[in-house]
């Protein structure tokens, strides 16, 4: 099995002058998640090659066992320096996608042809798509056959309006991933704020913050092994 892993290339928040990318537990759970039980993952981004690291999910009140382990592997600090371009990789390629989050998602990814494009191929390939946190709001430009968003009548979750308000950062995003969710017809749903939940609709995983990233990989990998 090979899962592809679509990392973000934007490092600006706004117009605050801060740094942001993706949050690291977003990645390296689910990632040593997968790989762990034998599952070949692929790196990539809009950009290729190194992808920024949100310094925010580098603080010490963010680390988790996952965490801890990437800063101390080698291997993966160096496949990650070298992620494939997004407009490379083709997704008959790989069994399912994920895409983790931190807010450069909302910036980049969120406005990828290249993106949007890709995850349309899977879907129309009946394989997996997931994304944690942020990162569901990449899909407010990808749609369905019929030309309808993804997310319409779907069971999705997806980083709150509230989280986004208790991290301050509600009037620096481009959009709010929950609002936008429910604007596209998506039947948005959440547990409480930074608490673990993950949904699958069909072929279609969501997870709502990086507390929500093993769920959302373990629920992947059951939908692989099926």
């Amino acid at each position: 099995m090979n899962v592809l892993f679509v990392l973000t290339s934007h490092d600006k928040l706004g117009n605050t002058g801060e740094k942001t990318g993706f949050w690291i537990e977003e990645f390296a759970s689910p990632y040593y998640y997968l790989t762990d039980k034998g599952v070949e993952v692929t790196l990539a981004s809009p950009a290729g090659g190194q992808p920024p690291i949100d310094p925010s999910s580098d603080k010490p009140e963010n680390q988790t066992e996952a965490t801890i382990r990437f800063k101390a592997d080698n291997a993966l600090q160096e496949k990650l320096g070298k992620t494939h371009p997004l407009s490379e990789v083709k997704a008959e390629d790989y069994d399912a996608v994920f895409y983790p989050g931190g807010h450069g998602p909302l910036w980049d990814l969120a406005e990828s042809k290249d993106s949007a494009k890709l995850i349309e191929s899977f879907y129309a390939m009946e394989k997996p798509v997931a994304f944690v946190c942020h990162a569901p709001g990449v899909l407010k430009n990808v749609n369905d056959a019929e030309g309808e968003p993804l997310v319409k009548g779907k069971k999705v979750t997806g980083f709150t309006n509230t989280e986004e308000e208790l991290v301050k950062l509600t009037d620096v995003v481009p959009f709010l991933v929950e609002n936008m969710l429910k604007e596209k017809g998506g039947i948005y749903s959440k547990a409480g704020d930074f608490e673990p939940y993950a949904l699958e609709d069909g072929l279609l995983i969501t997870g709502q913050n990086p507390a929500s990233s093993e769920k959302v990989a373990e629920i992947l990998l059951n939908k692989l092994q099926k």
